[in-house]
């Protein structure tokens, strides 16, 4: 098997049709498609075996497992990494979808390359508006590795191919019970990896529609998660790689505390301040992300709340609460 796709489903029966019409009408063949019922209380799973029937030719390569209880994003991506045979894993979340040729086009690359891992760009979609979303190029897996500790390139899962055998022979799963962060693993697999790739196209289109997915939620109790999935990556880089990694490290605490400032809330600016103020020192050395997030940064650093807030309300309310809806 060339590839094994994995969807963790919870609550998306207004995408689950368009994910797995996307998925199933897939270019390429030699694929197994192991979709993970967490416990859907919806219509999701009726909605999934409805759209199973209308490929007979993919039937065989299909398997729904189902988790008794709620388990959580991280324990649903494990349990289809349990079942996976493919020589690289795809994960796509249930209430996104992918073009027709993303997995015959990413796998070709990776093999021609003989690439661990090969990662592409991605749209970010908002129904009828769509922005691309471009990924940067790096040749080597620190290279990568750096760039997405310090926030310049995107560490999901969900627009990479990914060896199964990095998972397998350095046991590595995701975090189960810390869903918020679980997607640092891929920090992990960066760091096992010998050689990578990037197809400078996209082809996922990453949904911000769903509200009650996964990868929505995110709450002062969330931060907790994200915490404990900062402190797993810094212990595993740091065993790794000792301490050549330390500037990238600060800059990733930065990049998570930061959703903190998207806000208008004084209680989440505190939050902010007391989340790894020792990071707040190489807010203007992370030269991999824009000038403008380094200066808000810098404002919160300096308790400028007055112009935290006008950048949230520029950022959230006019660009995409206007030209993005």
């Amino acid at each position: 098997m060339k590839v094994s796709v994995i969807v963790p489903i919870y609550k998306v029966e207004r995408f689950i049709r368009k994910c797995t019409d996307s998925l199933l009408s897939q270019t390429l063949d030699d694929v197994e498609f192991i979709f993970v019922d967490d416990a859907s209380p919806d219509n999701s799973i009726n909605i999934l075996n409805q759209c199973i029937e209308k490929y007979p030719q993919r039937k065989k390569q299909i398997h729904i497992l189902s988790h008794e209880i709620n388990k959580g994003l991280p324990a649903a991506r494990n349990t289809g990494l349990t079942a996976a045979t493919g020589e690289y894993v795809f994960h796509c979340d249930s209430d996104d979808f992918v073009e027709p040729n993303m997995l015959d086009t990413l796998y070709n690359e990776a093999k021609k390359k003989d690439a661990d891992i090969i990662w592409c760009d991605w749209y970010l979609s908002f129904g009828h508006n769509e922005r691309y979303m471009k990924q940067p190029a790096y040749d080597t897996p620190m290279e990568a590795l750096k760039a997405m500790l310090a926030g310049k390139m995107k560490f999901n899962v969900w627009n990479k191919l990914i060896r199964r055998k990095l998972y397998v022979n350095n046991k590595i799963s995701f975090p189960e019970g810390y869903a918020m962060g679980e997607d640092m693993t891929t920090l992990l697999l960066f760091a096992v990896a010998k050689k990578v790739a990037y197809m400078p196209q996209a082809f996922y289109h990453y949904v911000k529609l769903n509200t009650g997915a996964y990868s929505q939620n995110y709450s002062i109790e969330h931060f907790e998660s994200v915490q404990y999935n900062i402190n797993r990556v810094e212990k595993a880089l740091h065993d790794r790689f000792d301490n050549i990694l330390n500037l990238e490290i600060a800059c990733m605490k930065l990049e998570a505390k930061f959703p903190f400032l998207m806000s208008t809330k004084s209680e989440m600016y505190k939050l902010w301040a007391r989340a790894y103020p020792e990071a707040n020192a190489y807010i203007m050395k992370n030269r991999y992300i824009s000038i403008r997030r380094r200066l808000v940064q810098w404002c919160a650093s300096k308790h400028l709340w007055w112009l935290v807030s006008l950048h949230y309300l520029a950022i959230d309310k006019i660009i995409y609460g206007c030209i993005y809806r």
